[in-house]
């Protein structure tokens, strides 16, 4: 898969195109079915299939302040589509100029000149140009002027447990629900909507190393600026870091908040990794959530707290039996 940051160095010659466009943050299952449709019309056509998508959010341009905590990296987003056959990733820089171009005037810069737009893949609530002003049956009718074709996909919707009350609740797959579930560290319905479970990325920094102290040694990540993190608890996840060249995953028991006990004022993200004991000081991991085990609890005694953290092991290692 090509990756592309703007428009100045499409290749020479470059040709037809199906193109499916929006933020995509988490990839998630809603996006997938979008993003396949894309791809099987680019196969139906012998045409590549590009991605469009923004960087920053475009949220962050236009009221700045409202950035939305994100699901996935830039990079964690390539990944996830060349999975489902993209072939062309291409992040457009979304600038305050970029904001206030009228949809028309996007339409013909960006898919008609510079794409050779063949054929459209938008989901249906999908807006676009200044203010918002471009719409679905815009961008149809356009594409009847143009020559190409604009598709608008339904949104998925699936009947998931509402355990509050035992039965079922419709839910429609989006970004938006998938970060109130993280925010509630509601990680498992999080993981049904984007069909894996939620990943939070980081780079591994030095700690107070009470961990190490306690028996229980933490690798403590610094994440990006607007991740994602879940809501204080404690969770069984999949540590994943690169190792050889491959990734290795181990299983993980991961602390997220402020250490109350120790009467901690600054919030972390720290993973007890089980069965190594290793410093993976600079290292590049991720985080894999799988379950939340429970909330974080100010204990009386440090005896008590390790006792806490040999049953959230033992959960862990019963939970995550095989990666």
């Amino acid at each position: 898969m090509q990756r592309w940051r703007g428009l100045d160095h499409l290749p020479g010659g470059w040709g037809r195109c199906v193109v499916t466009i929006g933020v995509f943050d988490g990839v998630h299952q809603g996006h997938q079915a979008l993003i396949g449709r894309a791809v099987k019309l680019a196969r139906q056509r012998s045409v590549p299939c590009v991605l469009v998508t923004f960087d920053p959010h475009p949220a962050e341009v236009v009221r700045p302040g409202s950035h939305p905590a994100q699901l996935t990296t830039l990079r964690r987003r390539a990944e996830l589509v060349e999975q489902l056959g993209v072939d062309v990733f291409c992040v457009l820089p979304f600038t305050p100029e970029m904001s206030r171009m009228p949809a028309d005037e996007f339409v013909h810069e960006v898919l008609v000149e510079r794409l050779h737009a063949a054929a459209v893949v938008v989901g249906e609530n999908f807006t676009f140009g200044h203010r918002a002003a471009g719409n679905v049956e815009l961008l149809r009718t356009l594409g009847n002027r143009f020559g190409f074709v604009a598709e608008g996909a339904g949104l998925v919707t699936a009947h998931l447990p509402d355990f509050s009350n035992g039965g079922e609740d419709e839910v429609t797959f989006s970004s938006t629900y998938i970060r109130a579930c993280i925010d509630a560290g509601d990680v498992a319905a999080a993981a049904a909507a984007l069909g894996r479970p939620h990943r939070l990325e980081g780079i591994v920094v030095r700690g107070d190393g009470r961990g190490r102290e306690l028996g229980f040694p933490t690798a403590n990540l610094s994440t990006p600026r607007f991740a994602a993190v879940p809501a204080d608890g404690i969770y069984a996840c999949w540590f994943t870091h690169s190792a050889g060249g491959a990734d290795r995953v181990l299983r993980g028991a991961v602390s997220v908040g402020t250490n109350p006990t120790f009467s901690g004022k600054e919030r972390r993200v720290e993973a007890f990794v089980l069965d190594v004991d290793e410093d993976f000081y600079g290292q590049r991991v991720a985080l894999d959530f799988v379950t939340r085990l429970r909330e974080t609890v100010k204990f009386d005694s440090i005896e008590a707290l390790i006792e806490q953290m040999d049953r959230d092991v033992v959960a862990t290692r019963k939970l995550l039996e095989t990666p």
